[in-house]
């Protein structure tokens, strides 16, 4: 059974800096690449960001958070990381991974991702 642990989140300011984690368990976690996404009250799902499996292939980032967040792995503990600088209040969201269903990544869309894990919140006010 896949399943996810995303964990990290909390309340931080404005122009102020977290790191997600995204633990993997119940499947093959170096073959398959691996997306964030979050969902804020009253909005519709976005992808945020995707990487490889391999973690060298492929990067794919959001228009609204290029340049500020930066997606990593680490097959060996079979998870991923979501470095997030810069943040926003619009950055506010319940904040989510899933699998893709290959080794690279697709359109960030949650209808080309498997299901995801609880999530972990963010919220950025002041």
């Amino acid at each position: 059974q896949v399943q996810f642990e995303e964990s990290g989140g909390g309340l931080v300011q404005p122009g102020g800096s977290l790191t997600l984690s995204c633990l993997g368990s119940g499947f093959l976690w170096d073959a398959y690449a691996i997306g964030w996404f979050r969902q804020a009250p009253g909005k519709e799902r976005e992808g945020v960001s995707c990487i490889s499996s391999s973690g060298r292939k492929s990067e794919i980032y959001a228009d609204s958070v290029k340049g500020r967040f930066t997606i990593s792995r680490d097959n060996s503990r079979s998870t991923i990381y979501l470095h997030m600088n810069s943040l926003k209040p619009e950055d506010t969201a319940i904040y989510y991974c899933a699998t893709a269903f290959g080794h690279d990544c697709p359109a960030i869309d949650a209808g080309n991702f498997g299901p995801q894990g609880q999530g972990t919140q963010v919220t950025v006010s002041s």
